[in-house]
């Protein structure tokens, strides 16, 4: 039986066999931003999840995204959304409802993912969600959604960040 070696990894190839397929990061990355906007748009239509998660899966294309990871997310934060708020405002300096819907929707979808997904280290969660706000935040909404993500870290979070201090 002759084999086919061309599948076979070779030490001296500079491109692995996966290269140019994204990380499990990179789509989780990618399911946060599809999720930010999904959850933008659900606080500002109102309209079911079940439809705004179809509407997304036709409109986008979830080759390189997390799909799993987006539902979670979009289902998620709705399910849990007074404790996230609850959480959320004594971190903030003016009520939730003054806050730009775009920063509401990253700061909810990051309060749950301290809450929900303690397998995400803390400063990954800030990280993304700081660089959500980048993308879609206004033009200093990420300084905002830092600072906020900053205090509510320690509350959500206390043995992780104290541990990470030392």
């Amino acid at each position: 039986m002759i084999s086919d070696e061309s599948d076979r990894f070779n030490p001296r190839d500079p491109k692995p066999a996966d290269a140019g397929k994204p990380s499990k990061s990179a789509k989780r990355r990618e399911a946060r931003k599809l999720a930010t906007q999904a959850l933008y748009q659900w606080h500002m239509a109102q309209h079911s999840l079940n439809e705004i998660e179809a509407q997304f899966r036709v409109d986008n294309d979830f080759s390189d995204v997390d799909g799993a990871y987006f539902r979670e997310i979009l289902h998620g934060v709705p399910a849990i959304k007074s404790e996230i708020d609850s959480a959320l405002k004594p971190c903030l300096d003016l009520p939730l409802e003054e806050l730009d819907p775009v920063e509401l929707a990253v700061l909810r979808l990051s309060t749950w993912e301290f809450i929900k997904r303690v397998d995400v280290p803390y400063r990954v969660v800030i990280n993304e969600g700081v660089e959500l706000a980048k993308v879609f935040g206004a033009t200093d909404g990420h300084k905002f959604v830092n600072g906020v993500l900053d205090k509510l870290a320690p509350n959500l979070r206390e043995a992780e960040v104290k541990a990470n201090k030392r």
